[in-house]
């Protein structure tokens, strides 16, 4: 009997064990899958300029993807709507059409940009099938906006989160006492992406307001400025540099030109580019890419084909010896160049 007993505790022990293994097996090859799809990288390269699903609450110039996609998805939703639903907005972005009224009165209507087709649709088959990546703060967020509305939003996708006032709270935290307890390389990017959140939300507020000449405008007398302040905030030098620059102070270093052909090469092999750190006895060094997507061919595109005509005359009045230009999406246009203390 008690041979029985045992034989049965083991049977038993061995189905779990194959159960959790097979569970942990599918979340893997789930992930593998996602990690492949081709919708991600045109997602990462494509949106996360604006909807950066990193950016803090109060630093945020949209809202993050897995906003859009609670937003648009319910239990009735199919995939062949939801897609369709999302060429709709990207093709005529329009206040009549909009269903995320917060986003709208806080961020403004989203500027028309030429995206292929076949682009939109392969970020939103992917959108529609995998998790994707959301602020700390956006699950409770998301749900007190669901309570205001009474409980009439429903939406897809799993998350963590403070809530917003929490969340907010928590941002600032995170910028005084977390950063120094990331690696250097994880520290480094966050300066980037901060600084990048603040120089890309008063760059798409001028252009919503107007338009993309005085943008040009605001990138030649803000730019410097802005960068400036938040490496004050982050006590740390922060600068963005390229070997074709559009301002002769952005132009590379030896070292730094060295980092943009490594990125490059990381491109063109279809690498995950991920930061290089560089040591030296009492400072850290950081270098990650910048990388053009649709939108910044608008200005950094091909002369005869991206850049409108306007735009190409106050480029040449504003930067006479402009090197920035005829690049393509997923690019390597420069790259962060960030230096603080070890």
């Amino acid at each position: 009997m008690k041979h029985l007993i045992l034989l049965g505790f083991l049977s038993m022990l061995l189905f779990n064990c194959n159960n959790s293994n097979k569970k942990e097996y599918t979340a893997f090859g789930k992930q593998m899958e996602a990690s492949k799809h081709p919708g991600k990288k045109l997602m990462e390269t494509n949106c996360y300029t604006c909807h950066s699903p990193t950016a803090s609450h109060d630093d945020r110039i949209a809202p993050p993807m897995v906003a859009i996609k609670k937003h648009y998805i319910n239990n009735e939703t199919t995939k062949a709507q939801f897609i369709t639903s999302i060429l709709s907005w990207i093709n005529n972005p329009n206040l009549e059409d909009a269903k995320m009224f917060g986003a709208v009165k806080r961020f403004g209507i989203m500027p028309k940009q030429a995206f292929p087709e076949e682009t939109i649709t392969h970020i939103a088959d992917y959108m529609f099938d995998y998790d994707i990546e959301e602020p700390e703060w956006f699950e409770d967020h998301f749900n007190e906006e669901k309570g205001r509305r009474k409980g009439k939003g429903k939406g897809k996708g799993k998350g963590k989160g403070r809530g917003e006032k929490q969340g907010q709270a928590m941002q600032k935290q995170q910028a005084n006492v977390d950063l120094k307890t990331l690696s250097y390389g994880e520290r480094g990017l966050k300066y980037a992406l901060t600084t990048k959140a603040v120089l890309g939300k008063s760059l798409m507020e001028t252009i919503q307001k107007k338009g993309n000449l005085e943008a040009l405008v605001f990138c030649s007398e803000k730019a410097y400025p802005l960068t400036d302040s938040m490496s004050l905030v982050h006590n740390a030098i922060i600068k963005r540099v390229s070997d074709k620059p559009r301002n002769k102070n952005n132009l590379a270093n030896a070292k730094e030109l060295t980092y943009i052909n490594s990125f490059k090469n990381d491109i063109n092999n279809n690498k995950e580019p991920k930061s290089i750190v560089d040591l030296s006895e009492t400072k850290v060094h950081v270098y990650y890419p910048i990388l053009t997507n649709t939108m910044c061919l608008q200005c950094h595109g091909k002369s005869d084909q991206d850049i409108k005509k306007p735009t190409l005359n106050k480029l040449a009045s504003l930067y006479p010896q402009d090197k920035a230009t005829g690049y393509g999406v997923n690019q390597v246009r420069g790259v962060w160049s960030i230096t603080f203390d070890r």
